[in-house]
Order: structure tokens, then sequence, then C-alpha cells
């Protein structure tokens, strides 16, 4: 367990994971996860190339920065506080209320323990309560069989497939396409920042 002195920054705590800023002293840790070739696998976005510091530092000066397109957090094992992974928001439009939803668990210790399926519901929490969104969506290829079982239970619906689309070892997978709505979740942390309409 951290000391009170090294605690980290937590946004949104769930039962088993917690959700906070991004740190640079936690730099050395991103760039072991992004460059196991076995944690990205499943991400889209990244490609299976080596990540040199100069490169993930520069990733991490942008994101620090803030953007109204994306937000990132680290996501913390809630028992321990050691942190384990990744999860962000990206594509966030604030007009039309939608964004696409990411995660990457770093810390391979950690997966099966339906720690992925609850980052995914603080992140829908987080997206349609705090953010007012209405939309979000993620794509996963088909081989990722753990993934699509988080999502599932987080909420999120398949609305279609991209077929063979991703190749991995030569063979081709699909992509598939998931999304969920505002109207179909129930806030199960953020609901208390809410006014209480039976105050009014």
């Amino acid at each position: 367990m951290a000391s009170p002195a090294s605690e980290p920054i937590l946004n949104i705590v769930g039962e088993q994971v917690a959700l906070g800023p991004h740190r640079r002293d936690l730099l050395p840790l991103y760039l072991k996860w992004i460059n196991d070739f076995e944690v990205i696998r499943t991400l889209g976005a990244v490609p299976m190339r080596p990540m040199t510091w100069e490169a993930e530092e520069g990733w991490y000066q942008r994101v620090s920065q803030g953007s109204e397109r994306e937000v990132h957090f680290t996501i913390y094992e809630r028992a321990t506080l050691r942190p384990i992974g990744g999860t962000n928001l990206h594509s966030i439009d604030q007009h039309n209320r939608t964004a696409e939803f990411g995660i990457m668990i770093g810390e391979k210790d950690c997966w099966g323990k339906g720690y992925g399926t609850e980052v995914t519901v603080l992140m829908l929490d987080y997206g349609f309560t705090a953010l007012g969104l209405h939309n979000i969506m993620l794509n996963v290829y088909s081989f990722n069989e753990r993934g699509i079982r988080a999502y599932t239970r987080a909420g999120f619906r398949v609305m279609g497939r991209r077929r063979e689309a991703r190749r991995l070892g030569g063979r081709p997978y699909d992509v598939i396409y998931m999304d969920c709505l505002a109207t179909e979740f129930q806030s199960p942390v953020l609901h208390r920042l809410l006014p209480d309409d039976t105050l009014r």
C-alpha cells in the first residue's frame, strides 16, 4: 500500500479500480506497457513497433496539456494503489455528444479479474454523467473475446462489423463496432454529483 504522502490523485473510485490523471513519474511504466506486444495487440491505434522514450515523452506532453477532444486516465488497482493501465475517451464531439472509448490493462497479472469491466463502466459513467455525452462507441477485434465480454457486461452492444479488416499473424479478423447510449446506462458512481431534484 502506498504511503499517504505518495498516494495518487484519484478522480473516480470504484470497488476494485480507481481512475486518476496521468503522471510524469509514471512515464517509465507507460513506456513498458506500450512496448509489450502482448499488451498492445488488441489496440488498433497502436502499431506493433518499438516505442522510444522520446516518442512516449512527446505523447505525454501532448495529452498532459488537456484537450476538449480527449480525456486520459491512469488506472489504479484500488486495494494497492498500483498503476495497472490507462483508459481514455477520444474523438469527443460535444455538439453531437459522442466519443470513442479506449482501454489498456498493462499489468498482465491483472487480466481476468474484472478490472476491465469496471473501468469500462466507470468511463461510461464519466462520459454520460460528467461530460453529458449521449453515445459512446468502441471497436474491438473479433479475436479479443475477453474484451468483448467485458464491454458487453459494462453495457455496450454490437452495432456492426467490418469483415476481415484486421490481420494478425497473417490471419484476418473482423473489427466489431459496439456502442452504448446514455439512456441505456445507470450511473453507479457519479450520480452523486447531480443535483437532487427532490430538494427543489
